[in-house]
């Protein structure tokens, strides 16, 4: 801060005061009986000795005490308040000197100093609380308590004509944001408004840097998503992305990548999703669609994303698809099969992913090419590409015989799933493979499918599948192993017998915490593996009796119906 000569002149004009000691002295007594010329004079010392060496400076004022006298200087009718703020801010801008401020009851004088129509004042004060509570999580949740988040929004409605106060401002909400808490209290203000005013006059990229810095942390909270779509943030974005689309700036380009990200992030919440898709009518829906086809990698990944998101429902994929979507898709795709940009890939097949949820929509998506598409991907060494081609393919076949048999049957296919059942660094690719390889057998129900995946090896990761701690995939890997023992026993038995499948449903069916599916679904497997002679001795061996017996009494009527139709079975055949 600019030094007022006059001041510096008033300050030496003491000869006893001659270095910075003297100078603390005087401020001690000075700030006593509250003589304002002299105490300015010392002030303007101190600010200058702070400008020379900021370090220094402060552990001269820590060690003198003079920290207790600044919060009685604190007083909004007081001339020399905004050069006491200068003086915190500045001590608080070294790391030692923050606690010291705390504990001297620098925060809640400064905080009632927000409320002070000086914009110098607040500029100072604002800075001071800043830096006293940089990097920590504690004091900035006790000024989130204390108020500051609605306080600090009208101000900077009030002072948008202040380049200073607003830069204070958007510093400060940049690192409240940064707090869960804050996010309720931000929400109950009018701050998504404020923003978009401000972003909309600010043409210096480096200002609008800083507004986006605050909205990213902001735009995580669905509520205030919905205030900022609202306010029409979404418009501003839209006018940067085609701006900025055909510039090799690296600024730009920069700038491209924020506002199209910001944009995904809007579409992250189901009421913000809802309004901008208006029925796939909307203006924004199709600007977003139009990134798809273009050139830029960076627009194509958002483009992706925003149509991943906006698939978050059944009406929404439905429209979609029906409108050609998945045409869009896998020509996208198909730009990004060789050497293609992984991030992209990623977010075109999750898109896809989603738009096969619905069950009308997996025939159309068949016979649009779909699988063929995604098994281009299959030579894939991404994990993040793997697992979302794996879900797919999944979502795809669920309910479609015909293409559950044809995918089952490819043979390049199963030995992929094969490997990645294996991929023990990567638990969802690894997942996934799993339920692929139980889908494929649930749907097609096929002799040729459970054959290709016998000699493929996928038994014994169908068979550890049903040791999962996710009941669902327990499940899932019952049925695949209950139609293969029905359709195929004689094929798969060896693989039965050496991953002790047996012992394993013995364990499923003692144990009280399996669910009630799981011991169903257990019984029928035992059922049917009794057609081999091998596993059926295992059966008799394991003493299966005592345990089904107990279950006839469960209380689910399903399990204890099973359970006697199980007792029968074992005893007939023992």
């Amino acid at each position: 801060m600019p030094v007022v000569l006059s001041s510096v002149l008033q300050c030496w004009a003491y000869p006893a005061i001659d270095n910075l000691s003297d100078t603390l002295k005087k401020l001690k007594i000075t700030a006593g009986d509250r003589t304002e010329d002299s105490l300015e004079g010392c002030l303007d010392c101190l600010l200058q000795a702070l400008a020379q060496n900021n370090m220094d400076t402060s552990e001269k004022i820590q060690g003198s005490g003079i920290l207790q006298l600044f919060a009685s200087l604190l007083i909004p009718q007081s001339s020399c308040t905004a050069k006491v703020a200068n003086i915190i801010a500045e001590v608080a801008k070294n790391e030692f000197m923050r606690i010291p401020c705390v504990d001297a009851g620098l925060i809640s004088p400064l905080v009632q100093l927000l409320n002070s129509k000086d914009q110098e004042v607040l500029l100072q004060t604002g800075r001071a609380l800043g830096n006293i509570c940089y990097d920590s999580h504690s004091l900035q949740a006790q000024l989130i308590n204390m108020g500051v988040i609605p306080t600090l929004v009208k101000l900077l409605g009030i002072h948008c004509q202040n380049a200073a106060l607003t830069e204070m401002c958007l510093v400060a909400f940049g690192n409240l944001a940064e707090l869960e808490s804050s996010k309720e209290q931000f929400a109950s203000t009018n701050i998504a408004e404020e923003l978009v005013k401000l972003f909309r006059k600010q043409i210096e990229h480096d200002k609008r840097e800083m507004i986006f810095e605050v909205l990213a942390p902001l735009a995580e909270n669905d509520a205030i998503k919905l205030q900022l779509v609202e306010a029409g943030l979404v418009e501003c974005l839209l006018e940067i992305v085609q701006q900025k689309v055909d510039s090799d700036k690296e600024e730009d380009i920069a700038e491209l990548k924020t506002a199209s990200d910001l944009m995904v992030l809007l579409l992250l919440g189901d009421e913000s999703m809802q309004k901008l898709f208006e029925g796939g009518k909307g203006n924004v829906f199709q600007r977003v669609l139009s990134w798809i086809p273009s050139n830029n990698h960076q627009l194509q990944l958002a483009g992706a994303l925003a149509i991943a998101n906006f698939a978050r429902n059944d009406g929404n994929c439905i429209h979609m698809v029906d409108n050609g979507i998945v045409e869009t898709l896998t020509d996208l795709l198909d730009r990004h099969v060789e050497d293609g940009n992984v991030t992209v890939q990623h977010a075109a097949l999750s898109a896809l992913r989603n738009l096969a949820i619905p069950v009308v929509n997996k025939a159309k998506m068949l016979s649009a090419g779909v699988t063929e598409a995604v098994l281009k991907f299959l030579k894939s060494e991404m994990p993040p590409v793997q697992f979302k081609l794996l879900g797919t393919l999944r979502m795809l076949i669920d309910a479609q015989a015909e293409a559950a048999e044809q995918l089952g049957k490819n043979v390049k296919l199963v030995e992929r799933l094969v490997e990645w059942c294996e991929a023990k660094d990567h638990a969802g690719v690894m997942g996934e493979s799993n339920r692929l390889l139980s889908a494929l057998i649930r749907h097609s129900k096929s002799k040729d499918v459970i054959k290709t995946i016998v000699q493929s090896g996928g038994i014994k990761h169908l068979v550890t599948m049903a040791t999962s701690e996710h009941v669902i995939m327990q499940n899932e890997a019952l049925v695949a192993l209950a139609l293969i023992a029905a359709l195929e026993l004689g094929t798969a038995e060896k693989d039965l017998e050496s991953t002790k499948l047996v012992q394993i449903l013995h364990k499923l069916l003692a144990d009280e915490r399996s669910a009630p599916e799981i011991k169903y679904n257990s019984m029928v497997l035992i059922c049917a593996l009794m057609g081999s002679e091998s596993l059926h001795k295992e059966v008799q061996d394991l003493a299966f009796l005592d345990v089904v017996s107990k279950l006839r009494s469960h209380e689910n009527k399903s399990v204890a119906q099973q359970a006697s139709l199980t007792e029968q079975r074992l005893t007939v055949e023992s």
